[in-house]
């Protein structure tokens, strides 16, 4: 969706949730659990500040949730928890 126009929420949802995954996803398999389980919203909202951590994760995108109404940490606990809820499918 780069280069693209986000014209409703489903595409601004769709924009920020892609480089957070990555950015969540790293969260988990530096842990030793290696488990979504044990990753806190902190975490992953220490971990975004640290721009070397999951550089691929475009933090520009992520902030971009502020265009849905979302905090930060907010828009981390709603993508933390949904992709806890399908972890198992995951493998984490």
């Amino acid at each position: 969706m780069l280069g693209v126009e986000r014209e409703n929420n489903f595409d601004k949802a769709l924009y920020c949730a892609d480089p957070l995954t990555g950015l969540i996803t790293a969260a988990a398999l530096v842990r030793p659990e290696k488990k979504l389980a044990f990753v806190e919203v902190k975490s992953v909202a220490k971990r975004f500040k640290e721009k070397a951590f999951a550089a691929g994760a475009n933090r520009e995108q992520i902030a971009s949730c502020s265009e849905l109404g979302l905090e930060l940490n907010e828009f981390i606990e709603l993508g933390l928890k949904a992709m806890q809820d399908v972890a198992e499918d995951m493998g984490l």
